[in-house]
């Protein structure tokens, strides 16, 4: 099953904490979730679609060898994608970490800060038949 965004803006959410794109902290064990998304999404932009993101976020988290992941790779993405998985919507990123998220023609990703004027580009619709969401809010409102 594909679920990607094709042109489209994720906005960060109506209660975003920092107003300003944010580099998400890391923890002593490791990096977090966003901390992965982020590192990925900023070192390659436009390179992942959501399913390939979350999947590599995935497997970064836990850590699967290349030799697993060469022998049990398809086994692995179809029970990760097997069960329920939050879109990008509910990521930290656009939550908490004042990212927006645009999601070109082909589905692949690029993170835009808040404060730039390439967020503002596209949050206002970009060229035109650019759908724009929200992010999902921290809180119920």
């Amino acid at each position: 099953m594909e679920w990607n965004y094709y042109n489209t803006f994720i906005k960060a959410s109506a209660d975003c904490p920092v107003e300003t794109g944010t580099v998400p902290p890391g923890r002593k064990s490791g990096p977090t979730k966003a901390g992965i998304e982020y590192e990925l999404a900023s070192e390659q932009p436009y390179h992942y679609t959501q399913e390939q993101l979350m999947y590599e976020v995935f497997v970064r988290q836990q850590q699967f060898s290349p030799d697993e992941l060469a022998e049990r790779g398809e086994e692995l993405r179809q029970s990760f994608f097997g069960k329920p998985q939050a879109c990008m919507r509910a990521s930290m990123l656009p939550k908490r970490y004042g990212w927006g998220l645009h999601f070109n023609a082909e589905g692949k990703l690029a993170i835009v800060p808040l404060e730039s004027e390439a967020y503002r580009y596209y949050a206002d619709g970009g060229e035109g038949g650019l759908r724009v969401l929200a992010a999902m809010r921290n809180r119920r409102a």
